[in-house]
């Protein structure tokens, strides 16, 4: 009780002194807050992004390089022929041609369902990773894209430029791994097992939009029809392919570029879940030996390949930010010692009456330190405060981010139309880095408010500690001396 006592007595009778004290941690303990906040947005919309590409519970993903198109021409259509108007040589009109694997067309509509720039892998690969230590679940799929060209029936008929649409064949088997696990349902349904061999498809939002399509409705895929019955929205950030179709259909219309054969038990892409968070690292390395050529990507990797100003603010955050409050946090300690060992100093006389008395020095010391723990509190819990008020003033200042991220799904291949100067090229809808705008909300996380209250209790030892040393020093004739 005596020490209690005495401690408020001090306390009171060096509040100007205390209340310095307090505010140079309250200041340095809220700049931590704050950063850790606006680190803890950044990170948040980061994830953000990060979910909208790989999808509800895919941790991995695994693609290999493609293999050498079979012969000159690739699955891509290759046509060349003049635009309206253009004569030949001879002044007669000549017509256009397309060339797929070596053969070519002068006439009709030419409809390749292709397997991009990713390579083919068995499907029984899936099996073999869904079998290793540290996976939990994997599931197969086909990032497609399906190329259309008309070729003009008349000698002076226009070219028409070819036409491109992300197709994504999905493991309808496992619903929660794969793009169009992130996805909403607007109209209609979602595939079921009974939809596992037909042609039926969902498509996405935007591209049912720009071509004024509706569940009922159907869109043709390598001269295929396939019925709508789903309508989907992603997240903006995930570059969604614009048509899902069934992973058997489309592995019986799909095109492996390096044999011009249908790709039937053969996929290009496999989503994998780690059996937990931190085994991530290890499923990668159980992969990598498992297909030493594949391509392995987690959401790490593609963090990285973020661009834009939120990529600058979690670097500035990161690196900046804390080495600031780290400063700050040395500077609020320092200040705080040399002030309370000042205010020893001013005390000598006092102490050494009470070691005359018989106070031992540790409990002199344990006065001190029991002061500036006392005042590191006030100061926390005053941080605290001044760190909500930081985050929300960020929260109301803040521009919204951008963020420039690669296509989950990949690019698709790149359609060449020649017809002279008339000629065009046309790339795949999923051959993209999309720019999207990132809304970013800091927020005061408990481990933050743990933190702060640890730091102010730090704060307190550390220049009580060295109170307490100096006061140790003291000798009671020299402090009697003093007073005398």
């Amino acid at each position: 009780m005596f020490f209690l006592t005495y401690l408020r007595r001090e306390l009171r009778r060096r509040m100007r002194q205390a209340i310095f004290i307090a505010i140079g941690l309250a200041i340095g303990i809220g700049l931590v807050i704050t950063v850790m906040g606006a680190s803890s947005g950044v990170k948040a919309a980061q994830a953000k992004v990060l979910r909208a590409l790989y999808g509800i519970g895919t941790d991995v993903t695994v693609t290999t390089k493609p293999t050498p198109p079979k012969g000159a021409q690739g699955s891509a259509p290759v046509a060349s022929g003049p635009t309206s108007g253009q004569q030949g040589p001879s002044g007669n009109g000549s017509h256009a041609q397309a060339c797929i694997n070596g053969k070519c067309y002068t006439s009709g509509t030419i409809d390749t369902l292709d397997s991009g720039d990713y390579g083919p892998l068995s499907a029984a690969t899936i099996a073999r990773i869904a079998q290793l230590k540290h996976v939990s679940a994997a599931a197969g799929g086909l990032v497609l894209t399906d190329n259309r060209i008309v070729l003009p029936t008349g000698s002076n008929s226009r070219l028409v430029p070819p036409t491109s649409t992300s197709v994504n064949g999905t493991d309808i088997s496992h619903p929660k791994l794969g793009p169009l696990s992130n996805a909403t349902l607007a109209k209609g349904r979602r595939f079921t097992q009974a939809d596992a061999d037909s042609a039926v498809a969902v498509v996405d939002s935007n591209y049912a939009t720009a071509h004024k399509l509706t569940t009922g409705d159907t869109v043709t895929l390598a001269n295929k029809k396939f019925t709508i019955v789903g309508i989907v929205t992603q997240p903006q950030a995930s570059s969604p392919p614009s048509v899902y179709i069934p992973l058997a259909r489309a592995q019986a219309l799909a095109t492996n570029p390096a044999t011009g054969k249908a790709m039937t038990d053969q996929i290009n892409t496999v989503y994998v879940t780690a059996a937990s968070a931190s085994d991530i690292g290890a499923v990668q390395k159980e992969i990598a030996h498992l297909l030493p050529h594949a391509t392995i990507t987690s959401s790490s990797d593609l963090a990285s390949e973020i661009t834009g100003s939120a990529a600058s603010a979690a670097k500035l955050a990161g690196a900046l930010g804390r080495w600031l409050a780290v400063l700050v946090l040395i500077a609020a300690f320092a200040v705080a010692s040399l002030l309370t060992m000042a205010a020893v100093a001013r005390r000598v006389p006092e102490f050494g009456t009470l070691k005359a008395l018989g106070w031992r020095s540790s409990r002199i010391v344990s006065q001190v330190l029991g002061e500036s723990v006392s005042t590191g509190i006030v100061g926390g819990l005053a941080g605290v405060g001044l760190g909500f008020a930081g985050v929300a003033i960020i929260d109301k200042i803040a521009p919204k981010l951008s963020a420039s991220v690669p296509s989950a799904g990949g690019t698709g291949p790149t359609t060449h139309v020649a017809g002279g100067p008339g000629g065009a090229s046309i790339v795949s809808p999923a051959a993209t880095h999309t720019t999207i705008a990132v809304p970013m909300s800091a927020s005061v996380t408990v481990g933050a408010i743990v933190l702060a209250v640890l730091l102010a209790v730090a704060g307190g030892l550390v220049a009580g500690s060295f109170g307490g040393w100096r006061a140790a020093r003291l000798r009671p004739a020299a402090a009697l001396a003093r007073v005398a």
